[in-house]
């Protein structure tokens, strides 16, 4: 059993088409993860530390999502990959992570939309609310630093 809920189709399943964007899900979230790791060293406070720290918890629970998800589709495994330049400032870490998450919920939703299983569809939806909520929280994090 997956994170998500019980999720396994063979690799015959038409959602084997989102393969390539499950690839992009992975090094994404594998970047994010990264970068909010760095972001959390520049914070300006314990708070803004820890909530910078939770959010990337929660990238990390997507990225094995991510990485289950396309095991199960196409039988192989995916190795993340860095592949976004982490900003070395506390603002300018914020102002990308919120338009990397902001960026991430229409990348997500597409990916739903077209999904044809509904476990995944549904966990691709709250998969984007939760990015939606990064978003909100780093907007905070910049107006309240």
């Amino acid at each position: 059993m997956n994170l998500y809920g019980a999720y396994y189709r063979p690799s015959t399943s038409p959602d084997a088409a989102l393969a390539g964007d499950l690839i992009k899900a992975i090094n994404g979230e594998f970047s994010a993860i990264t970068c909010y790791e760095q972001l959390a060293k520049l914070a300006p406070s314990e708070n803004a530390r820890k909530r910078i720290l939770e959010i990337r918890d929660d990238e990390a629970r997507h990225l094995r999502f991510f990485q289950q998800a396309y095991r199960h589709l196409t039988g192989q495994t995916s190795e993340p990959v860095q592949t976004e330049t982490c900003p070395k400032q506390y603002k300018e870490g914020l102002i990308s992570s919120f338009l990397d998450e902001q960026e991430t919920v229409d990348f997500y939703l597409k990916m739903s939309d077209r999904a044809q299983d509904p476990t995944l569809k549904d966990t691709l939806r709250r998969i984007a609310m939760d990015e939606q909520n990064h978003a909100v929280w780093f907007l905070y994090l910049l107006n309240h630093g």
